[in-house]
């Protein structure tokens, strides 16, 4: 868990491991009252000296980090809220930490009108490992009509996008390999690669679009076996990369011969335009080299847990071969249901990016009025806007925020090796008061945090005009 910090060691210093375990308990890693090891265990399993530890130690519980009993050893803890600022016991909780949606209203009317097509399924064995039949035909025609020709056999249904990325580093990555990979980048993506017991190797996106110099120098020196992008809204940034960029980036993956897994989640979620205007899929520039994985977790519902992989009928036949360690195939009646939302998608599409431009038209709002030294860039698409704050307080603006009951997710787990401090990822995907609540919870916490208590009401929130 101490990651790059175990590999410096002592040239790190008793600062550095103080550092190290400071970062993994303000991002969560470490839950408060996780006991921690002996100090003469945890030096000898580090290669460092006792006095080292015992100094880090010292550090932690100076900071309140730690504390310490005779007999029964260390544990973590966070600090207690300053007496000057109460927060309230009890407040409604509000998660900002999930980027995700509600169902739409359609999704109940498609359970009730796929009941005649799931009752003739059930003579049957119900496994399916590359998916029902119709919902293959189905998204197949959607890349069709994006401008991407696919037929059924190119797609394999999955158990969400996250499953598809699982599958795909299962079947074409083995242990110790390099994954080229955006940073920041989607945080779950980056747990699915670790599993694999493969090795991330970040580009920096630059302050704006995308360092394609920087890819083609990545995938020259470090010859990762796959990379994983996000060119359509990408998380948690929210850009799109151009058609020229796609065209671009196209080039220089096959120069380096390295295929690419192509994360399309936020594809369907242009809300100032129509997704079938935008640019092409990146399979238009490149067929043999781009794995395409997509869900309808953002676009329909995360409880459906259904998504799809788009390749050559090669790579789809070993990814449904490669499955069958992990499962025999996706539920039956939640295909059904997708199918049919796919029959005529256009109008429930329509309805979902009407909802996200309205609600981040209010999280928009709420945040230049409560907290107008964060600055960020409206994203065309997408669920969430990426924050810069004005000092490194991201972590602890998450850590404190659940003391007012505000959940939000560290930008460092959006980063390879920690980090980004001055970030915060904010989604817009609750109901527009709980987007304005949220927003004011937050601004009274970076206040208690930065030590601006002025802007506090009795009640330790920011009061409301």
């Amino acid at each position: 868990m101490l990651g790059e910090w175990r590999d410096q060691g002592n040239k790190a210093g008793s600062a550095g491991l103080a550092a190290g375990i400071r970062l993994l308990l303000f991002d969560g890693q470490l839950a408060p009252g996780t006991t921690l090891p002996a100090e003469r265990e945890l030096a000898a399993a580090l290669g460092v000296s006792r006095t080292l530890v015992a100094s880090a130690w010292d550090q932690l519980r100076e900071e309140d980090l730690i504390v310490s009993r005779r007999g029964s050893g260390s544990r973590t803890t966070l600090p207690a809220a300053p007496a000057n600022a109460p927060f309230p016991e009890r407040l409604q909780p509000l998660d900002l930490a999930t980027a995700a949606p509600g169902a739409l209203p359609g999704v109940g009317l498609a359970v009730d009108a796929v009941r005649g097509a799931f009752a003739l399924e059930l003579s049957r064995h119900g496994y399916m490992g590359y998916g029902v039949e119709i919902l293959r035909e189905r998204l197949a025609e959607r890349f069709t009509a994006r401008g991407l020709p696919t037929t059924p056999d190119q797609i394999l249904v999955t158990n969400g996008a996250h499953h598809a990325l699982a599958l795909v580093l299962r079947a074409m990555t083995v242990p110790g390999d390099r994954v080229l990979v955006e940073q920041p980048t989607y945080n779950n993506s980056l747990e699915a690669i670790r599993s694999a017991h493969v090795m991330p190797v970040p580009v920096p996106m630059p302050e704006q679009g995308w360092d394609l110099e920087g890819v083609e120098v990545v995938l020259r020196q470090a010859a990762p076996r796959l990379a994983y992008l996000i060119v359509d809204f990408q998380n948690p940034t929210g850009r799109r990369l151009d058609a020229e960029g796609r065209e671009r980036l196209a080039a220089i993956l096959r120069r380096a011969r390295t295929s690419a897994v192509v994360d399309e989640t936020l594809v369907e979620l242009d809300l100032d335009g129509d997704p079938m205007d935008g640019p092409p899929p990146m399979g238009c520039f490149e067929a043999d080299l781009v794995i395409t994985v997509g869900s309808a977790s953002k676009s329909h519902w995360g409880g459906l847990r259904l998504g799809w992989v788009r390749a050559s009928e090669e790579v789809i036949g070993r990814l449904a071969a490669s499955r069958r360690a992990f499962d025999l195939g996706s539920p039956v009646f939640e295909q059904l249901v997708l199918a049919h939302l796919y029959a005529d998608p256009e109008p429930m599409l329509r309805e979902r990016r009407a909802e996200m431009a309205a609600t981040r038209s209010v999280l928009v709002g709420a945040l230049r009025e409560h907290c107008p030294d964060w600055s960020f860039e409206v994203p065309r698409g997408g669920l969430s806007l990426w924050c810069e704050l004005p000092a490194a307080i991201g972590t602890r603006i998450a850590v404190a925020a659940q003391s007012v009951g505000v959940r939000v997710a560290p930008a460092s787990r959006f980063s390879v090796h920690g980090g980004l401090e001055r970030r915060l990822r904010l989604p817009y995907t609750l109901p527009a008061p709980s987007l304005v609540e949220a927003v004011r919870r937050l601004a009274a916490v970076a206040a208690r945090v930065t030590g601006s208590p002025g802007t506090l009401g009795s009640d330790g929130l920011i009061p409301v005009a």
